[in-house]
């Protein structure tokens, strides 16, 4: 530890403690005395416990005063020598987590009629100020700011000032940093400026959307925005946009863009992160890519997929005008959100606002990093909290949004997550909420974390279910490990109990989830290899078709499963990345969208098409209450290379009153024996039929190699 020229160091490490860091360089690191000073008053401390370290001598002493958070004080020694008390681990603590948690919903910028608001949280704060800046000139001026209850500091400014770049200059323990609101609801280019904008003029009429009874009835498509549009096929204007992304085009009978997701059938559009991030310069988009992992302003929308990024509103009203468009076209928008960490922690608004509250510490005081990525947000102090909360509470109100996925959900924790259901629920209940729930080294107990193995504890609140993807296609982290779609016929109990929805289906039985609410059901997302990939590692030996027939039954395992199901964007035509396999900043020629793979596998994807039409005709597909599974589904038998399932007396959720579906991942023909009675084709492989359903079959029935078998009686 380096000490420069200070005699000591002293700093606030609880309410009533006052530790004291002496190096031996200074009288061997002995002091007899202390008193803490305000002005003029001084107090003296008392002594609770001397730790002799490496370089220093540490002092604990007890604090018989109230210090003022806020407020400078200085420590003095008998010799005379003084240092500044510093906000020390004090910050850290229930005590000043109550004493200065602030529940209004004022905190960044509010317009009235007669001004401009500006209020920032900011505790350990001894000054804060307002730093304007015109955007034209670039002059700035500075307004102090005054300090209210709760660490709040607050100024106002006139309303010509609408438009003007902001930011907050904080002095905490002596320093002074410059940092962007992290409330801020708009930015200048690259973030380096928050703006004063009035949403009132970005205001969008509200579209009037088709009812959605429960969470399973969803059917999540995962896209980027840039992905999506920025292939030279795609024959849509302003690629890799906003703007880009709600175009539609139709050449030859072939959709893409925005008309291709609608012609799809799934109901949730998921984007990947767009609030604002690090990793794409903004005024040179194209030149660099990143999916968007990399948070510095949670509620401003990024400003690389934005046609004019020098203009703050722009891309609200882009984004904003994209979210519209999907619902009036009859789908449902969730947002891919990362609260569990910033890009740097040191370079972050919440480090520079107020040091050391909102990120994890282990117990030797250093940050902690279950998150891999240098920084774990703690989301169980009152006001990290109030920030997620807040923040996803205006993406819905401000935004329209119908869901969040939450990346990293494991290191959030429980009441966090629950809150948040709790206030969204309250404002619209079809709102969608699920993330990631694996158990990540954070210093949160377990007991605490939003985990998969905590699902009971965190209810309306879906996963994404491992247990699935692996026992489906194989382990997402050894390609060459084979699931049931790969040939694998080892697991078949565990296969069977995700295709119920991971579920106690039968009373006694092993179960991850207490409900299917709560399994949301892939093979792929943008993590990881695409299936394509890995079949074509692990299958090398078959031909390609064979392999196509494998990810076609992945996914109407996926479409046809109790739960929810959750697709990757061209999972559907045999999306490849090429074998990367953590693309997160591979060029566009790696992630792109590829149209015309859509072109050339048009019939498979119409065969996907009359899957996820399968789903949405039936209710009994969609069952969500363990009850209803129990009830109704039971398991058929069959040889180990056949997942064989019905759904009996299920009248009265769709038009059948029963239902057969079998997965045969074997390469050969395999058989099932059929209940009593004629039963109407749906699916048989390849071959899709609709109304008036004439092919009929009875008996002892044959699965088609690597094929699905739907069937249904009424």
């Amino acid at each position: 530890m380096a000490y420069d020229d200070q005699k000591f160091e002293a700093y606030l490490d609880k309410m009533d403690m006052v530790t004291v860091l002496v190096p031996k360089s200074y009288y061997n690191g002995e002091v007899n005395s202390l008193c803490l000073m305000r002005g003029d008053q001084s107090l003296s401390l008392t002594l609770k416990d001397k730790k002799v370290l490496h370089e220093a001598i540490k002092y604990e002493y007890y604090c018989p005063m109230k210090v003022e958070i806020g407020e400078e004080y200085r420590v003095v020694e008998e010799r005379g020598a003084k240092a500044d008390l510093k906000i020390g681990a004090v910050i850290r603590t229930p005590e000043f987590d109550d004493a200065f948690f602030y529940n209004e919903s004022d905190l960044g910028v509010s317009f009235t009629t007669q001004h401009i608001q500006v209020k920032v949280w900011a505790p350990t704060a001894t000054d804060v100020k307002v730093k304007l800046i015109n955007p034209e000139t670039l002059n700035n001026e500075y307004i102090s700011m005054t300090r209210l209850t709760k660490g709040v500091w607050t100024a106002a400014c006139g309303l010509e000032k609408e438009g003007y770049y902001y930011t907050f200059e904080v002095t905490v323990n002596g320093v002074t940093r410059e940092a962007v609101d992290p409330y801020a609801i708009a930015a200048s280019v690259n973030s380096k400026y928050g703006v004063l904008v009035n949403l009132k003029r970005t205001k969008q009429s509200p579209v009037q959307k088709a009812p959605l009874p429960n969470p399973t009835d969803a059917i999540i498509y995962e896209v980027h925005i840039r992905d999506f549009t920025i292939h030279p096929s795609s024959n849509v204007s302003n690629k890799g946009t906003y703007a880009g992304f709600t175009r539609a085009s139709t050449e030859s009978g072939v959709s893409t863009g925005l008309a291709y997701l609608k012609e799809l059938g799934i109901t949730h559009v998921e984007l990947l992160p767009v609030n604002d991030f690090d990793g794409v310069d903004e005024l040179n988009p194209f030149d660099a890519y990143n999916w968007g992992y990399n948070p510095l302003l949670f509620n401003v929308p990024e400003g690389s997929y934005s046609l004019n990024p020098t203009n703050p509103v722009a891309r609200i009203l882009e984004l904003k005008e994209l979210i519209q468009t999907v619902h009036e076209n009859d789908l449902r928008v969730i947002l891919d959100v990362v609260y569990n960490h910033v890009y740097i922690r040191e370079e972050s608004s919440f480090e520079k606002i107020v040091p050391g509250y909102f990120f994890r510490h282990d117990e030797f005081g250093m940050p902690s990093n279950g998150t891999g990525v240098g920084n774990d947000f703690a989301s169980e102090r009152k006001m990290a909290r109030k920030f997620i909360v807040d923040s996803v509470l205006f993406w819905v109100k401000e935004y329209d949004v119908d869901g969040f996925r939450f990346d990293l959900m494991g290191i959030l924790d429980i009441e966090t997550m629950n809150t948040i259901r709790q206030k969204l629920f309250e404002y619209d209940s079809s709102i969608l909420l699920f993330g990631e729930g694996w158990d990540l080294n954070t210093p949160l107990s377990s007991e605490e974390k939003a985990t998969i193995y905590n699902s009971d504890k965190v209810p309306n609140i879906g996963f994404f279910n491992d247990r699935f993807r692996d026992f489906i296609k194989g382990s997402t982290f050894n390609i060459y490990d084979k699931g049931f779609i790969c040939g694998n016929t080892h697991r078949i109990d565990e296969v069977k109990q995700v295709v119920a929805g991971s579920v106690s289906y039968q009373k006694g039985e092993k179960y991850l989830f207490t409900q299917p609410t709560s399994s949301i059901n892939y093979v792929e997302s943008h993590d990881n290899h695409t299936l394509w990939d890995k079949l074509s590692k692990c299958n090398s030996h078959e031909e390609k078709r064979i392999l196509q027939k494998r990810q076609k039954l992945a996914s109407a395992m996926v479409l046809l499963a109790q739960g929810i199901p959750f697709l990757h964007a061209g999972q559907e035509f045999y999306r490849t990345k090429k074998g990367v396999e953590n693309s997160y900043r591979s060029p566009d020629s790696i992630n792109q969208f590829d149209w015309e793979q859509r072109k050339i596998y048009k019939e498979d994807i119409k065969w996907l098409q009359a899957v996820i039409q399968l789903r949405k005709a039936h209710g009994a597909f969609r069952f969500h209450t363990t009850e209803r599974i129990r009830k109704h589904m039971k398991f058929l038998e069959a040889v180990p290379e056949v997942v064989a399932y019905s759904l009996v007396n299920v009248e009265e959720y769709g038009p059948w009153k029963d239902i057969i579906v079998a997965f045969n991942q074997d390469t050969s023909t395999r058989y099932i024996n059929l209940p009593p009675g004629n039963w109407h084709v749906v699916i048989d492989g390849e071959n899709v039929y609709q109304y008036p359903f004439t092919k009929v079959l009875s008996g002892k029935t044959a699965v088609p190699a690597v094929g699905v078998l739907a069937l249904f009686k009424t």
